[in-house]
């Protein structure tokens, strides 16, 4: 390929120039670019779905900055879509941008998207029905155009195979990327690339993808329409594969015939903004590709590319604070420039950059080479559209809020932290909320670092290419985020199945503020609650509920209906609790003591919510666990956690607790029933561990337990205990260690049974308050105010 020369010329009838191209290749782009300069055709026309011909003029908007890409989705069913991304490398765009600069008219030439987007709903129906859809594969020029890719035959793979390259990639930018535009004809690397291609479909036909066949016939037909309007000043800009079709002397009936009975679909289009990241996916339509970063600074870089390359990744190393000096730069071009020569390249590629970083800025590492990867060599690039683009009207609603609140879209992940207190904030709130229901994940809510009251939030926020089309498929429910959403709520709580997922609902309408959602959730709310006689699906429910009462105060939201209907479920729960329990397989009695928990904590709020009746709620519930730790059908987890609720909460003393526990660890009790009671007692992430620390008598009795264990049992309780004290923290086993060693009641702050523990006596210890007043009065800094009040009573400095 890079040793043709002046391989054919351009005579009066020689037809339609055909410029066949690897999509988002730099290398085809700027040889696009050189012989439009050169032919300067009367019409450019470029592969792409002819729906887009009203969109061209916005490429040479100056609000539009790719990489974007052209969506089509169906009006009827806005999820079903399909894109044509365009980077600023890709010869597609600088064909665009060429047209619109000298005034040439510009057409897109392939089959239309009414007839893709139908074909895709075939494919996905097929799918469903378990026929499957055609094999997956790579398109042999990096085909843009959406379908399923079918061939079964990479032609770079081939001719890359036949130059004796065992990488497609590095054979390509060998040939194409790395050549330098020179002197001759401009049309020599497509005349030569279309010799390839038609070799190869000589051999292997349409490469096993038919749907390529009625692809070429509508394009041959627009070409021929194209040709009878400008006749010799015919430019087309498309994949390689398809020049050789092209090219091809067929009749117009036959590819008439071709294209009849074709399904379709209504079909709209606009200009959506897209990514690096984004190109670097396949996504079945055979249009990724390993490095946009690279390829895109390759296109840019006006001379010396490896250079500028190498101070870039310089650059981002120091920016992590790795010391990169401009030694290493000069040292890692000369190592890549020597790998080069030494594999026969005529000048470094990614894989030598790579690995002259790899050995002299990150001194043999691959950790610092997957940050270059992800920043560099794949990139966050996010394009730009311009708001004409004609987005369907949710999509201008949202992009009114996002500039109203300040919220720009970004391809690099970022955290938010919102004040809830604050206005915007809690506009951003809301608005993000809305979002997460009608399905555009924009952002993701995290813990929150600072703090843990309702009134902060975090999130994570990144915009990716699909959110568009979630936004137009979202359309469907409204014309604005807030109906939008609102219906949406509605059609999910009348849709749900369980009655758990009814009321995370309802937590995330108050969350996202949808006072008209509400009365319709809530009252599928009662009805479902009213219905379900499952004490697992209750104690789920009551939960959610309950932390959405929590919201009212900083939102100011009406949450007494809500709080109604959390009472009632918790009545129900309380009732239908303790005869749940009974009979309970090892599984069953861990979830369930997860529901326990769930709804101790539920009931603590809801006993503080100011709604009349929920007083009495944390009374009642304190009679249910205490059914639940006396009754011997219920599984020793429960009943040992029971134990413990009632301790935390003031409702059982600790010699009280401390007989129930020896009565427990009796040897009567079965070793792994005992085991379990003490899981459920001193495990999990509620400070059991702390309890024994400052509890010997129970520490006691669980050593003295332990090591009475029969030997034929230990390996039976033992993998229990070790669940149960590794979720301790380290300081806390450490001492725990520390103080079995020691043995009860031999030092260490703790004694044994039946004696006062140091600091922890039924009364004050006035002696050891005593000891610690003076710093807590230099804490306070009561010693300075002392000290300034006898100043100003006596100036004169008097003592005695």
């Amino acid at each position: 390929m890079t040793g043709v020369e002046q391989t054919a010329g351009r005579a009066a009838g020689a037809g339609p120039v055909l410029l066949g191209v690897r999509h988002h290749g730099p290398g085809s782009a700027r040889a696009v670019r050189t012989a439009l300069e050169e032919v300067r055709p009367r019409v450019v026309l470029i592969e792409g779905p002819p729906e887009a011909d009203a969109l061209i003029p916005l490429a040479a908007d100056e609000e539009m900055r790719p990489p974007v890409a052209l969506l089509a989705h169906a009006v009827d069913e806005p999820g079903h879509s399909a894109f044509w991304p365009l980077a600023e490398f890709s010869p597609e765009w600088i064909a665009l941008r060429w047209a619109l600069e000298h005034h040439v008219p510009a057409r897109f030439i392939d089959l239309p998207a009414t007839h893709t987007l139908a074909w895709g709903r075939q494919d996905d129906e097929a799918a469903t029905a378990g026929e499957g859809p055609p094999p997956a594969g790579t398109a042999p020029d990096g085909d843009t155009g959406p379908g399923p890719a079918e061939l079964r035959i990479d032609p770079l793979a081939v001719l890359a195979d036949a130059a004796g390259y065992d990488d497609p990639e590095r054979w390509w930018e060998d040939v194409v990327e790395h050549r330098g535009a020179g002197e001759g004809d401009a049309l020599a690397p497509f005349t030569a690339l279309e010799e390839a291609m038609g070799a190869l479909r000589e051999t292997y036909g349409s490469g096993g993808h038919d749907r390529d066949l009625v692809r070429e016939a509508y394009m041959r037909l627009q070409v021929r329409v194209a040709q009878r309007e400008f006749e010799d000043g015919v430019a087309v800009v498309c994949g390689a594969w398809h020049v050789p079709a092209l090219r091809q002397k067929t009749t117009v009936a036959a590819d008439r015939a071709l294209l009849k009975g074709l399904p379709k679909v209504r079909t709209d289009m606009t200009w959506v903004p897209w990514t690096h990241r984004r190109l670097a996916r396949t996504s079945g339509y055979g249009a990724g590709i390993d490095s946009p970063g690279w390829y895109g600074h390759l296109f840019s870089a006006p001379d010396r590319p490896v250079e500028r390359w190498l101070t870039k990744v310089a650059g981002l190393l120091r920016a992590e604070d790795r010391i990169v000096s401009s030694a290493h730069v000069i040292e890692a071009v000369r190592l890549a420039e020597t790998l080069a020569a030494m594999r026969g390249r005529p000048l470094p590629g990614l894989s030598e950059t790579t690995d002259a970083v790899r050995a002299v800025m990150c001194e043999g590492s691959d950790v610092p080479l997957a940050l270059i990867r992800d920043r560099l060599v794949v990139g966050d690039e996010l394009g730009e559209v311009p708001p004409s683009a004609r987005p369907v009207p949710l999509q201008r609603d949202l992009t009114r809020l996002q500039r109203r609140l300040r919220l720009k879209p970004e391809a690099l992940e970022r955290e938010l932290e919102l004040d809830l207190r604050k206005e915007n904030d809690a506009a951003r709130s809301r608005l993000l909320h809305r979002l997460r229901l009608l399905g555009i994940a924009w952002g993701e809510p995290a813990a929150s670092r600072g703090s843990t009251g309702t009134f902060r939030e975090t999130w994570r926020l990144r915009w990716e290419p699909e959110l568009s089309v979630r936004v137009a498929e979202a359309g469907v429910w409204g014309t604005t985020v807030l109906s939008a959403a609102t219906a949406r709520a509605e059609a999910d709580a009348v849709g749900a199945e369980g009655l758990a997922g009814v009321t995370a609902l309802a937590e995330r309408c108050l969350l996202a503020e949808l006072p008209d959602a509400l009365p319709t959730v809530m009252r599928v709310l009662a009805d479902r609650a009213a219905l379900d006689t499952d004490v697992g699906h209750l104690a789920q429910a009551l939960p959610a509920l309950v932390r959405s009462l929590r919201y009212g105060d900083v939102r100011g939201t009406d949450t007494a209906a809500l709080a109604e209907v959390a009472a009632g479920l918790a009545e129900r729960v309380f009732v239908g609790l303790p005869p749940a329990c009974a009979a309970l397989d090892a599984d069953a009695a861990e979830e369930m003591r997860g529901h326990v928990d769930a709804v101790h904590g539920a009931v603590a709020l809801l006993g503080d919510a100011p709604a009349a009746g929920h007083g009495r709620l944390r009374g009642r519930w304190q009679s249910v666990l205490r059914v639940l730790s006396g009754r011997d059908t219920v599984p020793g987890v429960i009943r040992g956690r029971a134990v413990r609720l009632l301790l935390d909460d003031g409702q059982l003393a600790q010699d009280e607790a401390a007989l129930l526990m020896g009565l427990v660890l009796s040897p009567g009790t079965p070793p792994a029933d005992a085991a379990a009671w003490i899981e459920g007692f001193v495990g999990g992430a509620s400070g059991g561990g702390m309890l024994l620390v400052h509890d010997e008598r129970l520490l006691g009795l669980v050593d003295a337990w332990l090591t009475g264990v029969p030997a034929e049992a230990f390996t039976d309780v033992l993998p229990l205990l070790r669940r149960t004290f590794s979720a301790y923290e380290p300081g806390v086993r450490r001492t725990l260690g520390e103080l079995v060693r020691r043995g009860p009641g031999t030092g260490g702050g703790a004694t044994a049974a039946g004696t006062a523990t140091p600091g922890f006596a039924a009364d004050f210890d006035t002696e050891r308050a005593d000891a610690v007043l003076p710093v807590v009065r230099l804490l306070l800094g009561l010693d300075d105010m002392d000290d300034d009040t006898e100043d100003n009573n006596n100036p004169a400095g008097v003592t005695g």
